[in-house]
C-alpha cells in the first residue's frame, strides 16, 4: 500500500485567543489529526511538521507557514494537505487557482475534513470553486458592511474606537475630557502659537516636562508617559478631534464630544501650519538644486536632464535622466540613463575628494608652489571633506559611458578654489577616470564606484542580526509570541524576517561589504520567501 504523507494546515484571522493553552489552531489540528487517523487503512500518515498561521487573513498567500507548505509540496515532501475547512486554506478564488496549479504539478491534493469532495473530478472542482466564491463574497460583503457602518457612525459624530487620543477618555461611543491630559494638549497649542515651529515646540515641551498619554495593553503592559517627538506633536496639532470634530478619510464631521481647542483657534493653527509647510518646501527645493545640471553627458552625447518624482508620502526624489527619455516619453524605446541624483552627486564628489587628497597631487597641479602653499592647499582639502557643493563646482563636464565616468575639471575654478592666481597654468591631469559597475532595479540604474565608499544597507544588516538572535531564542524553546512580546515587535514581522537567519555566509559577507545586489533589501525580504538551500538563495538574489 502506498504511503500518503499528510500535512495539516491551520489558520486563524485574528490573534485573539492565541495565547490560550488550547486555542483555535489546536482545535483545527486535533480534528484534522483524528480524520487522518481514521484513514490509516488507506495509507495516510501524519507528518510531524506544524504549518500554523495565527493572526493572518485568508485573503492573501503572503503567509509564512503556507509558503513553507507549498514549498515542501513542490519539493516532494508532502502528498496531501488536510484542512478543517476550505476557507482556512484561502478565501480568494484567484489564490485557490494558484494553489491547485502547485498541487497538480506535484501530483498532490488536499482534503477538508468538514466538507466532502474530491478535487480529482470536474464536479469536485466545481464544488470547490463555488465554495470559494461564496467565501470570498462573504469576506468582501462583511468588509463593505463594516466600512459602511463606520462611515455612517462617524457622520453622526460618534467615536468608533481605536487608541484614545491624549486629552480624552473613552465614554461609550463618544469621548469625555481628561482635564489633566487636556492641559498638556492646550500647552502644546500655546507653544506652537508662541514659537511657530514644531521643532521649537518639541524643545519647549521637553523643558516643561510634558509627557505622552500613559496606556495599558490587554496583557497588562504599560506604554507611553514619554517625551513627545516631533511627529507626535505635529499629529496633535493637526488632529481635528481636539476641535470637537471626527475625521473619516478625507471628510470631517461635527463630533458629539466636547472640544479641547475652540474650532476657531484650531483653524488658525492649521493656517499657520500650512504657511510653515510652504516655507519649508521652498527651502528644501532651494537646497535640492541639481548640482550637475548641464555638465553630464552620456555615450551618445545626449545631455542628462534633472528630473524628479514624488513618493506617496510626498517626498521629492531627484534624478538625472537622458534627455531622449524625457523628449520621447511615449516611445517604447527606453534605452537611456536614469540615475538617482543625490547618490550620484555624493559619489562623484567622493571620487574627486579622494583624488585631490592623494599624496603629491597638489604639487603635481601647481609645480611652482612652495611647501607652505602646498600645506595650505592640503588643509583646505581636509576642511572641505567630501561635501558635494565644494567639489562639484570644480567640474567642467562629465562623460558617462558603460563602466566608466570621465570627469573633466575646470582649470580656472581649481586655481580659484586653492586661492592661486587664475592665470597660473595648472600642470597636472585635469581628467579623472572613475570606473564603476552597474546595478539595475526597474528603470533605475545605480553606479558602484571602485573609489567611492560602499553604501551599506544598515537596516538589512540589523535585520539579519535580529533574525540570528530570534533563531537562537527559538532553539532555546521560546515561541514566536514570546519573542515578539520581549522584543516589542509583532509575531508577523518575526515570521517574515526569520529566513534571514539561514542566509549563506557569502551573501552575508556581501551585505556587510555593501556589495549585495541593488534590489536585495529588507523591504524585498518582507515580500518574498527565502529558500533554505544556499545555491537557490544565490540564484534568486542574483536576479535582483
Amino acid at each position: 500500500m502506498k504511503k500518503l504523507r499528510c500535512a495539516i494546515y491551520t489558520r486563524k484571522s485574528s490573534e485573539d485567543g492565541l495565547e490560550q493553552e488550547f486555542n483555535s489552531l489546536d482545535a483545527q489540528r486535533e480534528a484534522c489529526a483524528a480524520y487522518i487517523a481514521s484513514q490509516k487503512h488507506e495509507g495516510w500518515v501524519l507528518l510531524p511538521e506544524h504549518y500554523d498561521d495565527g493572526g493572518l487573513s485568508g485573503g492573501s498567500l503572503e503567509r509564512p507557514a503556507l509558503r513553507q507548505l507549498l514549498q515542501d509540496i513542490a519539493d516532494g515532501r508532502v502528498d496531501q494537505i488536510v484542512v478543517y475547512k476550505i476557507d482556512r486554506l484561502t478565501r480568494s478564488l484567484a489564490d485557490f487557482s494558484k494553489i491547485v496549479d502547485t498541487l497538480d504539478e506535484a501530483e498532490a491534493s488536499f482534503v477538508s475534513v468538514t466538507q466532502s469532495f474530491n478535487t480529482a473530478t470536474s464536479m469536485g472542482r466545481l464544488t470547490l470553486n463555488m465554495l470559494l466564491s461564496f467565501a470570498q463574497f462573504e469576506r468582501e460583503v462583511t468588509a463593505e458592511r463594516i466600512r459602511d457602518k463606520i462611515a455612517a457612525s462617524k457622520r453622526r459624530g460618534l467615536w468608533m474606537g481605536g487608541l484614545v487620543p491624549l486629552g480624552y477618555d473613552a465614554d461609550g461611543r463618544t469621548l469625555k475630557i481628561n482635564e489633566a491630559e487636556a492641559a498638556t494638549v492646550r500647552r502644546l497649542y500655546d507653544l506652537y502659537q508662541e514659537h511657530g515651529t514644531v521643532r521649537a515646540v518639541k524643545t519647549a515641551a521637553d523643558e516643561f516636562g510634558l509627557r505622552s498619554k500613559k496606556r495599558s495593553t490587554a496583557s497588562g503592559k504599560r506604554t507611553g508617559g514619554v517625551p513627545f517627538d516631533r511627529g507626535h506633536i505635529h499629529h496633535i496639532l493637526i488632529n481635528p478631534i481636539y476641535a470637537g470634530r471626527i475625521k473619516h478619510k478625507t471628510l470631517v464631521h461635527e463630533g458629539q464630544h466636547e472640544a479641547i481647542i475652540t474650532p476657531e483657534r484650531w483653524d488658525r493653527i492649521q493656517a499657520m501650519l500650512q504657511e510653515g509647510a510652504s516655507k519649508s518646501r521652498a527651502r528644501k527645493t532651494a537646497k535640492q538644486s541639481s548640482l550637475l545640471c548641464g555638465k553630464i553627458y552620456d555615450e551618445t552625447g545626449d545631455r542628462l536632464t534633472p528630473s524628479h518624482s514624488r513618493t506617496n508620502a510626498g517626498v521629492r526624489l531627484r534624478y538625472y535622466v537622458s534627455h531622449r527619455l524625457i523628449k520621447n516619453s511615449g516611445s517604447p524605446d527606453k534605452d537611456g540613463w536614469r540615475l538617482p541624483a543625490v547618490e550620484l552627486e555624493t559619489k562623484v564628489a567622493s571620487v574627486i575628494a579622494k583624488r585631490f587628497n592623494s599624496p603629491s597631487f597638489i604639487g603635481t597641479l601647481f609645480p611652482n608652489a612652495t611647501a607652505a602653499e602646498i600645506a595650505d592647499a592640503k588643509a583646505k582639502i581636509d576642511a572641505s571633506g567630501g561635501r558635494s557643493t565644494s567639489w562639484l563646482e570644480l567640474i567642467e563636464r562629465i562623460d558617462l559611458k558603460v563602466g566608466e565616468l570621465n570627469i573633466f575639471m575646470d582649470q580656472k575654478k581649481i586655481a580659484t578654489f586653492f586661492e592661486r592666481d587664475s592665470d597660473e597654468q595648472v600642470q597636472g591631469p585635469l581628467t579623472i577616470k572613475a570606473p564603476f559597475q552597474i546595478r539595475k532595479r526597474g528603470v533605475e540604474t545605480k553606479l558602484i564606484f571602485a573609489d567611492a565608499p560602499s553604501a551599506r544597507d544598515e537596516t538589512l544588516i540589523k535585520n539579519i542580526a535580529k533574525a540570528h538572535l530570534w533563531f537562537e531564542q527559538i532553539k532555546s524553546g521560546k515561541t514566536f509570541s514570546q519573542i515578539a512580546a520581549s522584543d516589542q515587535t509583532s509575531k508577523r514581522r518575526i515570521q517574515q524576517m526569520i529566513d534571514l537567519a539561514f542566509l549563506a555566509p557569502d551573501i552575508i559577507r556581501d551585505v556587510m561589504d555593501g556589495t549585495q545586489p541593488f534590489g536585495f533589501t529588507s523591504d524585498w525580504c518582507l515580500r518574498h520567501a527565502m529558500p533554505v538551500n544556499w545555491a537557490e538563495q544565490r540564484a534568486l538574489i542574483a536576479t535582483l
